[in-house]
């Protein structure tokens, strides 16, 4: 009897044209949507392209993003976005997003992310698209220039880590203490693997929350991160006119029960605290009671995996009725268009501008080192950013705390790193 594929194992092997693959085979796969930014993308390709007097090979399978070099702030970056523009337009991209957030949030709230797909994306955050059943995993600009000239790659099957959460998180506990306490745990050196989510927390969580965790397999190391399809992925594609039309195969992705795993691990949800990573690396995280009390001259919330609508939510429900403390500043960057008309039309914005917080434009920015947003030399900040590399966000002297939206807010109010759970109770949800 033939062993059970794992939900990476699935995907590769369809994609690859085989009934079945195994670790550690290498494989040819065919692409459904490869993607770049501004900063990865055309100015990247087109030498290549044209030096191979080649083009784009599906227009309609490549999606462009501007999201790092808007609004542009000096002549250079102006530049690199009307050179994307105008490739955009000379190659017939009907997916390209020009200014309107951040790449790994752009392209799911369009549909363009689909259960069983392989994504190839020119960002090494690209695994955030796992969480919908897809692999996704992020390349260098000479692969993604083959790729989007061929439609095709070469991989290696990654082993896969799985990972079970049970339990129900404590207020004020999210995904992104889980990435954090698994930095920790796991470390950050799990080259050629996969990390799959499951276990019935994970099955409790929205979209959103599971974008969290698969964008942070790249923390980790790993190819990327996924979460099997089920009716939560479903109802958020309906929800953007873009339903899966074969749920039943999309179903049937998830993991056979006899899979090989190279580890399995599980984790109580309910015994997890905040959790906070200390400078200059996520895997340096401690309870945020290990923190407590660390000044702090800026608060940011910003990024792919840290300002959607539901973490401005989190934020917002710290905020309401507190004032951003003396002296320190709050920056808030939603991560897309769509993030701020929705936060503009529930009171969500309302409530982060009445305590202080700064409105930024949606884009990477400062997770980026980009815009506005850069730390000057010696100051400290807490970020719901995924990264905390020295000099990653301004000055190699500037020191980068990561935490939960949720921290992050408390810390705003209070001036210092400080459990936001104490400032939740009795705040509605």
């Amino acid at each position: 009897m033939a062993q059970g594929m794992t939900l990476v194992e699935k995907i590769i092997a369809r994609a690859a044209g085989r009934s079945s693959v195994r670790a550690g085979e290498i494989v040819t796969v065919d692409i459904d949507l490869a993607f770049a930014h501004d900063s990865s993308g055309p100015r990247r390709w087109a030498p290549m392209l044209e030096e191979l007097g080649v083009g784009l090979w599906d227009p309609d399978r490549v999606a462009i993003v501007s999201d790092h070099y808007v609004p542009a702030v000096d002549a250079e970056s102006a530049s690199i976005l009307k050179f994307t523009r105008d490739f955009a337009a000379a190659h017939g991209v009907k997916n390209f997003f020009d200014m309107v957030g951040i790449c790994h949030l752009v392209l799911p709230e369009h549909g363009l992310i689909r259960p069983g797909a392989v994504i190839a994306g020119g960002d090494s955050h690209t695994p955030m698209a796992g969480a919908f059943g897809t692999y996704a995993a992020g390349y260098g600009a000479t692969d993604m220039a083959a790729i989007v000239a061929t439609g095709r790659t070469w991989l290696s099957v990654p082993k896969t880590i799985r990972i079970e959460w049970r339990g129900a998180f404590a207020d004020g506990v999210a995904a992104k203490d889980v990435m954090l306490f698994l930095c920790r745990e796991l470390g950050l050196d799990n080259a050629f693997k996969a990390v799959e989510y499951a276990g019935p927390t994970v099955e409790a969580m929205g979209m959103a929350e599971r974008l969290v965790l698969c964008n942070m397999a790249a923390e980790l190391g790993c190819e990327t991160g996924v979460v099997a399809p089920d009716a939560v992925t479903f109802d958020y594609l309906r929800e953007i006119g873009a339903p899966v039309e074969d749920e039943a195969g999309a179903l049937a992705l998830a993991s056979d029960a006899d899979a090989r795993y190279a580890a399995r691990h599980t984790f109580d949800a309910s015994a997890l605290e905040p959790q906070i990573a200390a400078p200059h690396s996520p895997d340096r995280t401690l309870p945020v009671s290990g923190h407590q009390g660390v000044k702090i001259d800026q608060a940011y919330i910003g990024a792919c995996v840290g300002a959607k609508i539901e973490d401005l939510r989190m934020a917002a429900r710290v905020l309401k009725g507190r004032k951003v403390a003396p002296g320190t500043r709050l920056l808030i960057a939603p991560a897309s268009a769509r993030t701020t008309t929705e936060a503009s039309a529930d009171g969500t914005l309302h409530a982060l501008t009445q305590a202080g917080a700064i409105l930024l434009p949606s884009g990477c920015g400062a997770c980026a080192g980009m815009g506005a947003g850069l730390l000057a030399e010696g100051e400290t900040c807490i970020s719901s950013t995924n990264r905390n590399f020295k000099g990653r966000m301004g000055a190699k002297s500037a020191n980068v705390y990561l935490g939960s939206p949720y921290s992050v807010a408390a810390a705003a109010v209070a001036g210092h790193i400080t459990d936001p759970r104490a400032m939740l109770e009795g705040v509605a949800p």
